[in-house]
């Protein structure tokens, strides 16, 4: 579901070596941001290192040591969105307010990013790429929102979900899957309500984004702002 580079000489390592560290990072952000702006213009299934390579002058054997593969350089825009958004949202919390209060401005925070950066945005929560298969190292990052929220609720007591019939084992177990990956106490009851808040939530940053919202709830905020206070309410939060 849910690295620091020296500006000066490193002990032991001659400033040359720094140099040409700090010229092979600003080379990699250059990739990346060249990739970004065509996200913008073919889509993350156009996205071709070729094409990059020929924007920014050079030969695409040059740019696989950097990126070896489409791949690879999608997994970097990926992760590297996930930890943004991530970080946006854990700027947000201040665990000093009520938890009510924390949980709004995390959303508010999450599409506030997602609309200052629509395709990054979509090659996270959009549709899948073909052919392509995140690797292990995108989890961690794809949780930082999550465990935001979960902190905000962990911080809480809860009220009672609303009356209803026990989970279904199958969804029992997923949420305790849930729980191992997240590292929360939450029981799975409340897991389960976070992760409906969740889908919930998100739709309606997608349907936002996506244009889904035209002759309805568009513009969205004040729609999101309502649907965000009930999603904090059918969590538990006070």
């Amino acid at each position: 579901m849910f690295g620091a580079l020296s500006h000066g000489t490193l002990d032991g390592m001659p400033a040359s070596k720094t140099a040409r560290e700090r010229a092979r990072a600003e080379l990699t952000r250059e990739i990346k941001d060249e990739a970004r702006r065509q996200l913008g213009e073919v889509g993350p299934h156009g996205l071709s290192l070729r094409a990059v390579a020929r924007e920014l002058g050079m030969v695409s054997s040059a740019l696989y040591r950097y990126f070896p593969s489409r791949d690879h350089l999608l997994t970097e825009l990926i992760i590297d969105a996930y930890n943004e958004i991530g970080e946006a949202a854990e700027r947000a919390d201040d665990p000093s307010a009520a938890p009510r209060d924390r949980w709004l401005r995390i959303w508010a925070a999450t599409r506030d990013w997602a609309k200052r950066n629509p395709h990054e945005y979509s090659l996270i929560y959009g549709s899948p790429v073909p052919g392509y298969q995140a690797p292990q190292d995108t989890i961690t990052p794809a949780g930082r929102v999550a465990l935001a929220l979960v902190r905000v609720m962990e911080s809480a007591d809860l009220a009672p979900a609303m009356p209803g019939p026990p989970l279904p084992v199958e969804l029992a177990e997923q949420a305790r899957k849930v729980q191992t990956a997240l590292g929360t106490s939450l029981p799975e009851a409340d897991l389960v309500r976070l992760m409906t808040a969740w889908t919930h939530l998100f739709g309606a940053i997608s349907f936002e984004l996506f244009g889904q919202y035209a002759n309805t709830a568009d513009p969205a905020d004040a729609y999101f702002a309502y649907t965000a206070g009930q999603s904090a309410a059918f969590v538990g939060l006070p």
